[in-house]
């Protein structure tokens, strides 16, 4: 058995084997079976809708002595909690921003995120006493700027079809998922993510190292609702640093949720590591509910959603025909669909709604279907992005070999 500092002295020494999750699930498929003493470090990764995330943020607006205590805080409109110190005659302001907090149906706390760690300039409303005193801050600017999730990373997650025959609004779809099992929308990235290749949680416990949105983080331990039989983890980082392609909002039927993502290297100790690591998408479980109780009655796998797909969507502009308006623009949940100038691909979710409501043929991704009890079910959203979670895996791998991270 190999130990977590042996393996950390042969990165640093650069005699280390790393592999990213597809990488090495390749070498799984293709008949090889390696041993612990053939790779050191798997980094795995997820990126999707974590409803879980929210930011500890403590923001300046006005001098010492301006205002007693804020009563109530908004940036760009997105309401925060003040607190919980109250930070009396300070003129700043400690408070925690929900990531499915949000001002309206298209802007939530997973936009400002972004923005922040995009280093834009975010506008700061503080009512106190009658009185209502305004700033305009960057990530900067902030003395404390925390994200954290209080549960991501599930293990995986789950499909979800509607049984019923009318539409039902839910965050697991953009205009509403269609009645009498017509569409599944499904979240997980299947054989990559991180607590899937390391279930019982032996190494991804409290005080290990992750990439959250692309910057250092920390595991506080399990998160809510985290059970044996379906972990998931509450991470923490700091946002200075994030990438704000690796985060973002995604607007749904009941409103804008929030893109995060989480990579993590599996240490490889012993032949139980190996065992754990080379689960294939094939045999990774994903149950189906219906959106009415959310309770799992049937079950398949992720290849169904993962294997022999597209895990990124093309568009072709020269096959357009410029509908007016246009149906994929209106819908893409994350802003990342233009007709005629194409998909930005630091917006793109890979969730493949633009593809479905094209009816020219211009946006194309093969989204695959599920077998819902003998019923073949199209899918058409996608709440996990495979891509992004891959080149995450890619981006931990490097920063692992050139020493800017350690396990």
């Amino acid at each position: 058995m190999k130990t977590i500092s042996e393996i950390r002295e042969r990165v640093r020494d650069g005699n280390a084997v790393v592999l990213t999750a597809s990488e090495f699930k390749r070498r799984v498929r293709d008949g090889e079976r390696p041993g612990p003493g053939d790779v050191d470090v798997v980094t795995c990764g997820t990126c999707g809708v974590m409803s879980g995330t929210a930011a500890l943020l403590s923001v300046p607006v006005a001098p010492p002595g301006t205002f007693g205590r804020a009563e109530a805080v908004r940036l760009n409109g997105v309401p925060a909690y003040p607190g919980p110190c109250p930070n009396e005659r300070l003129g700043l302001v400690d408070m925690i921003v929900y990531g499915t907090a949000h001002l309206g149906a298209r802007y939530g706390g997973g936009h400002l995120f972004a923005d922040l760690a995009a280093g834009k300039e975010v506008h700061v409303e503080v009512d106190a006493r009658g009185r209502t005193y305004e700033a305009e801050v960057t990530l900067d600017d902030c003395g404390t700027d925390r994200l954290f999730t209080t549960r991501g990373a599930f293990k995986n997650y789950t499909a979800f079809v509607n049984c019923s025959a009318a539409s039902e609004e839910t965050i697991f779809s953009v205009t509403g998922l269609k009645g009498s099992c017509a569409e599944a929308s499904v979240s997980g990235c299947g054989e990559i993510s991180p607590v899937e290749n390391d279930p019982a949680l032996r190494v991804l416990g409290p005080g290990a190292r992750v990439l959250l949105n692309g910057a250092p983080g920390l595991v506080m331990g399990e998160g809510t609702r985290s059970t044996p039989e379906k972990p998931n983890l509450s991470v923490f980082a700091e946002m200075k640093g994030m990438d704000p392609c690796t985060c973002g909002g995604f607007v749904t039927a009941a409103g804008p949720e929030c893109i995060t993502s989480i990579a993590a290297p599996i240490p490889v100790l012993d032949q139980a590591s190996i065992d754990a690591l080379s689960v294939l998408d094939e045999e990774v479980a994903l149950p189906i509910a219906d959106i009415k109780d959310r309770r799992p009655f049937t079950r398949t796998t992720y290849a169904e959603v993962w294997k022999g797909t597209d895990h990124e969507v093309v568009y072709d502009p020269s096959s357009c025909l410029f509908c007016e308006p246009c149906r994929a623009t209106a819908i893409c949940p994350t802003g990342a669909f233009i007709a005629g100038k194409g998909i930005d691909p630091c917006l793109c979710a890979s969730c493949g709604a633009c593809a479905v409501a094209c009816t020219g043929g211009a946006v194309r991704a093969d989204l695959g279907t599920l077998d819902v009890a003998g019923l073949t079910v199209p899918i058409t959203m996608r709440q996990s992005d495979r891509k992004k979670a891959e080149k995450l895996c890619v981006r931990l791998k490097g920063a692992l070999l050139d020493g800017s991270f350690e396990l």
